[in-house]
């Protein structure tokens, strides 16, 4: 019986890997087809179709754009959601119920409802499309991400080790730096990747805040897929699937993953 479940539950994950891996594969295939539409399984192989993303400089500024919104939505989330989750988990100010329902609906909240009203509201205000409106639109989506995993980091905090530190002569800053950030830096730094991939994912609030020539790299696709859609596609997203790699990477080999989140890797 425990030989037939081990049998069983190695399939299970086979199929579980399998079924995630299997897009990415298709797209990384279709890239390579000598068709000029997309198909799978490819005709041929060629790399026509990455030069021919990299003679599109729209593509170019938009993945440029994509990720300069990205990085700065993540550090923004990060600060916000550690202020907040600190000031929600340990203090009852007026409107602290209403904060955290707030933050709780934004969850359930269409995104498409979301694009509408900012649109609205930043034609009110007299702010023209720019980066920093995409921002702040895309800050309305990952703060509340990194504010649900700051609270939830905090729940397993131990507020004994914080007092040690406080009653052994340590300042604030000191106790909050030394004994809070490294508790909830997993979660902290949790949240800003969530926010970084949220943002650079995000596809249907960007619709409704960008213009012609201000365009985020899911926007140019969808955009650029109502004309053509030829294998171009394809190579981006094998682009997008390989700079996602090259990151993981490079974290893994300057700082490790585990470690990032906080993880202890040490062996005793």
């Amino acid at each position: 019986m425990t030989r037939m479940t081990r049998v069983l539950g190695t399939a299970f994950a086979v199929l579980v890997g399998v079924f995630l891996i299997a897009p990415v594969a298709v797209t990384v295939a279709s890239s390579l087809t000598t068709t000029s539409y997309v198909t799978f399984p490819p005709q041929g192989i060629t790399l026509r179709w990455y030069a021919e993303v990299f003679q599109k400089p729209e593509f170019l500024s938009s993945f440029v754009l994509s990720v300069g919104v990205a990085v700065a939505a993540a550090a923004v989330s990060a600060v916000v959601g550690l202020a907040g989750g600190l000031a929600i988990h340990r203090y009852r100010f007026p409107g602290w119920a209403a904060l955290e329902a707030v933050l709780s609906s934004a969850f359930a909240v269409p995104t498409i409802v979301l694009g509408i009203g900012l649109l609205q509201w930043f034609a009110q205000m007299g702010l023209a499309s720019s980066p920093f409106t995409l921002l702040l639109a895309h800050l309305v989506l990952t703060v509340p991400y990194a504010v649900r995993l700051v609270l939830a980091g905090l729940a397993g905090l131990d507020r004994s080790a914080e007092k040690a530190a406080a009653g052994l002569g340590a300042s604030p800053f000191l106790v909050f730096w030394h004994v809070t950030l490294p508790a909830v830096r997993g979660a902290l730094v949790g949240g800003a990747f969530f926010a970084f991939i949220t943002s650079f994912d995000d596809l249907t609030v960007a619709l409704f805040v960008v213009t012609t020539d201000l365009q985020t790299l899911p926007v140019r696709i969808f955009n650029y897929m109502q004309y053509d859609y030829d294998p171009t596609v394809t190579a981006i997203g094998t682009l997008m699937v390989l700079f996602a790699g090259v990151a993981v990477v490079v974290i893994e080999r300057f700082v490790g993953v585990a470690r990032l989140f906080g993880a202890d890797t040490d062996k005793q």
